[in-house]
């Protein structure tokens, strides 16, 4: 039985097509819906470059609240999109949640199956830089080969190859 259902999402072009299924499960199963983003740490470049800039105490204040702020900033943007996007009050009463973590997209999403013990995960095979030639993007590897509970993916490459068209 599908009592909760986690929509890992990327943000990206596709996101409102994948969340359409996420919804149409959720309101199939009469199921609590989580959404999940996951922001990737900054990249070694990034990073040392704000050390080259800050002081290290200016730098650890920036870790910690910086990175908390943006994140919630963020959270706040999708909560907004979701309700001007979805419009019905029906739809948004199925999300319980939305979170938005940091870390390795896989990691993070696989992080959040476990801590909310959902039944089923639903991502799109593809992010927002893969093209159509790719049949399936890193993350959705990742999360095929890991997961235990089962996946749910919508494909992406059908809708890729239509919009270079």
């Amino acid at each position: 039985m599908i009592r909760s259902l986690l929509y890992a999402s990327d943000l990206g072009v596709y996101a409102p097509f994948v969340m359409q299924h996420a919804l149409a499960l959720a309101r199939t199963f009469q199921a609590d819906l989580y959404i999940i983003h996951a922001v990737e740490p900054m990249g070694q470049f990034a990073e040392s470059l704000l050390q080259s800039c800050l002081d290290e105490q200016t730098l650890d204040r920036l870790h910690s609240q910086g990175v908390d702020t943006v994140l919630a900033s963020i959270e706040g943007r999708v909560l907004a999109n979701l309700r001007d996007e979805l419009g019905e009050a029906a739809d948004l009463a199925v999300i319980r949640a939305v979170r938005v973590r940091q870390g390795d997209p896989a990691q993070v999403i696989l992080e959040q199956v476990e801590r909310l013990q959902v039944d089923l995960l639903i991502f799109g095979s593809h992010s927002r830089g893969a093209g159509a030639d790719v049949p399936i993007g890193r993350t959705a590897v990742r999360l095929l080969q890991l997961a235990q509970v089962p996946v749910y993916m919508v494909p992406l490459s059908q809708h890729l190859g239509r919009r270079k068209g």
